[in-house]
């Protein structure tokens, strides 16, 4: 897709005020719905949140929010981005990959017993597993099956 030029842009409403939208009232809100749902392809043109373009695959790309979305009497609001000027969000390289994995690998691994778990662990207040605070066998299903040390690749 390519970007507008920022002289196409038009203000729709010429008073240079900030839109606010309630819920499924913004421009093309049903079709982002629908392409969210798998019920549908993605729209090409429209308004969407952050939230919306990262399940579709996207980022804002630095664009300023063009509107608002308020629900619970205005308690809650969210930024509308504009789907057209949205670029494909960024994949992590291996290295970054690797550094997340050990990031979290820290959050669930226990300091006594050595175990990793599926869920990060409360070492902060307790300072190991349940399992080590209180002395029972944890379940098969919240433990990870540790990777072999070596590797078995071809080359």
């Amino acid at each position: 897709m390519d970007r507008p030029n920022e002289d196409d842009l038009v203000d729709l409403y010429d008073d240079g005020s900030f839109p606010e939208y309630g819920f499924l009232q913004a421009p093309g809100a049903v079709a982002v719905f629908a392409a969210l749902r798998g019920t549908g392809p993605i729209p090409e043109t429209g308004l969407v949140t952050r939230r919306q373009l990262r399940a579709l695959g996207l980022s804002p790309g630095g664009q300023e929010p063009i509107a608002g979305l308020t629900w619970r009497n205005g308690l809650r609001k969210a930024w509308f981005y504009r789907i057209e000027l949205a670029v494909p969000k960024r994949t992590p390289t291996l290295a970054q990959e690797m550094a997340l994995d050990r990031a979290m690998a820290a959050r669930q691994t226990c300091p006594e017993c050595r175990r990793r778990y599926y869920a990060c662990l409360p070492l902060r207040t307790q300072g190991r597993c349940d399992a080590c605070e209180k002395g029972f066998e944890p379940s098969p299903d919240t433990v990870m099956i540790p990777a072999p040390d070596i590797h078995r690749l071809a080359a």
